[in-house]
């Protein structure tokens, strides 16, 4: 993109009171006042503003995914704790390897499942 054509870019002002709109402005990057932004949320929560979480998942690397991670060894160990779930069925109902499954119940926060480990290979 050349400069000429950068200078010949312009923000909508569609919708802006006509004294509101600055020309000299037209082009240049406008203060939040001046912007309208729609707060759509995401497919975790409806609105940004509404959110459950202190941060972003998406603002974080790896954020979704991590925050999935988390929540399915958190349910994981929930399982294997309280329903006495093997780690072969474990893996069969979250459909991943048993070695994912004994991943996820050595970091999900809970009890200490170390004692438990003779019964993880059944």
């Amino acid at each position: 993109m050349e400069l000429s054509e950068i200078d010949e870019m312009s923000l909508p002002t569609e919708g802006l009171p006509e004294e509101k709109v600055n020309p000299d402005l037209v082009g240049t990057d406008l203060p939040p006042e001046y912007c309208r932004y729609r707060d759509e949320g995401c497919d975790l929560s409806c609105s940004c503003l509404n959110c459950p979480f202190p941060n972003c998942v998406y603002e974080e690397p790896g954020g979704r995914q991590r925050w999935v991670k988390k929540l399915r060894a958190r349910e994981m160990a929930r399982l294997f704790t309280t329903k006495g779930k093997s780690v072969k069925e474990l893996a069969l109902i979250f459909g991943v390897s048993q070695r994912t499954v004994q991943r996820a119940l050595k970091v999900a926060p809970g009890p200490d499942l170390s004692g438990k480990r003779g019964r993880q290979n059944e």
